[in-house]
């Protein structure tokens, strides 16, 4: 792999798939001042200001960083990677965090609007309370193996998450599953209720009005299996559907395949969004637990 000044490259320990990129000392200290010259409500308000934070980044890499990230994403073999600093400094506060996953989506693709939070990202908090309608903030539920952007209309090609913050944290590990991986792909891939219409719905926190229809799975260029699938949100129209759903939901949980990966706080995972599942395994239960993600998700430049 190419080397890049300022950064630090190597395959991730748990998955041969997973490149982990680390951020330097000497890179984050000169992107303070780029990053200073736009606040938050000017980076949600004027979309031409992410590309100018982006390209600063890019630039002190002599822009090999958006062409490392963007091989890595698209190619089918890995698709995945962990970035962040190398090291936790004061200087590194959450606002510092927003901009800097600002910077490495917007040299990927383009995000979509993320209408639960009614911007280009969202940010949302897990705690030991919770009312929401959705497994997201439920801490001491399995998040089961899912892909994003299952209910819009929106194209999602890439889905980026960032760990803001967390405290009293134990369990809650990122679990990853490539579909070339999967014990059970083949099978259900080939079954061809998985290849007709589903419906589609949200829980009314996503703020999405309509419903769309389309399979679980589809092909790539190559004839590979894509998946475009989530637990909670598929409307099965009969016993045929249903029953596939829970083989299908049933062979992801039970993979001996998945990674599971802490993701380090201030680092971000970034997925192709057709062939890499992601979830979370359970927190272990605490009055005091947080932890504060940031979420985005989008479509591929097109070139």
């Amino acid at each position: 792999m190419e080397k890049i000044s300022g950064l630090t490259i190597s395959k991730h320990n748990n998955s041969k798939r997973i490149i982990k990129i680390e951020i330097e000392n000497e890179i984050i200290e000169k992107l303070i001042f780029p990053f200073n010259k736009f606040d938050l409500t000017a980076l949600e308000l004027k979309p031409f200001t992410r590309f100018t934070i982006a390209k600063s980044f890019d630039d002190l890499t002599d822009n090999k960083l958006s062409k490392l990230m963007n091989a890595i994403i698209r190619d089918r073999s890995k698709g995945c990677f962990v970035i962040g600093p190398k090291n936790i400094t004061s200087k590194i506060n959450d606002n510092f965090l927003v901009k800097l996953s600002t910077a490495i989506a917007h040299l990927i693709g383009v995000p979509n609007h993320d209408s639960m939070a009614g911007k280009y990202y969202a940010r949302f908090t897990v705690k030991h309370e919770d009312k929401s309608d959705s497994y997201l903030r439920k801490a001491y539920t399995n998040m089961d193996l899912h892909t994003d952007g299952t209910y819009v209309k929106e194209v999602t090609d890439w889905l980026l998450m960032t760990k803001i913050q967390e405290q009293n944290v134990e369990g809650g590990e990122t679990a990853m599953l490539h579909l070339d991986d999967w014990e059970h792909c083949e099978d259900l891939y080939n079954d061809p209720v998985g290849k007709q219409n589903f419906i589609w719905g949200s829980p009314k926190s996503k703020n999405i009005d309509y419903k769309v229809e389309h399979p679980v799975f589809s092909s790539d260029a190559n004839g590979k299996p894509i998946i475009s699938y989530i637990d909670q949100f598929p409307e099965p129209k009969n016993m045929e559907q249903g029953n596939f759903l829970q083989r299908l939901s049933d062979g992801l949980e039970e993979s001996k395949n998945k990674a599971i990966t802490k993701l380090p706080v201030g680092s971000a995972i970034i997925a192709n969004n057709y062939f890499w599942l992601h979830g979370r395994k359970p927190f272990k239960e605490n009055e005091e637990l947080s932890r504060e993600l940031l979420r985005i998700r989008g479509s591929f430049f097109i070139n």
